[in-house]
């Protein structure tokens, strides 16, 4: 039971950690870019001078800010809201874990909840998931 229990745990991290596409990106020829468009730009990137490269490491780092204050503000997409509640109702944690990106307090009450009572670890999960709490 343990060994399953394990497997199911590892093979819903490996999902939440893929990336999500879009399905304006599932469009042919759209899913991924030119692997040659990839390739030119990573030779563009190398020829850059040290600062150069420091100055768009630094732009990127505050892209990727902002993507996570919009996705804590509540602007994650609809598919990723619906796998959450579906971990919810499986493995209460973990989808607390995801939703929160941090072990926080939330993380540990829901991680209580599911060991002493599994049904209020399911409904505490399920508010802390679609932001209720």
């Amino acid at each position: 039971m343990k060994k399953i229990l394990s497997s199911l745990l590892i093979a819903t991290m490996m999902i939440s950690m893929t990336p999500f596409q879009s399905p304006a990106s599932l469009v042919p020829g759209k899913s991924e870019p030119d692997p040659v468009t990839i390739k030119a730009a990573m030779a563009e990137f190398k020829k850059l001078s040290k600062q150069e490269k420091k100055e768009r490491i630094k732009e990127v780092k505050k892209q990727w800010k902002v993507y996570k204050k919009e996705k804590k503000a509540g602007n994650s997409s609809k598919v990723e809201q619906i796998v959450l509640i579906i971990l919810a109702i499986l493995i209460p944690p973990l989808a607390v874990y995801l939703h929160q990106e941090e072990v926080n307090a939330k993380f540990w009450i829901s991680l209580l909840l599911w060991f002493l009572f599994i049904l209020p670890g399911v409904i505490y999960a399920l508010l802390v998931v679609t932001d209720t709490i």
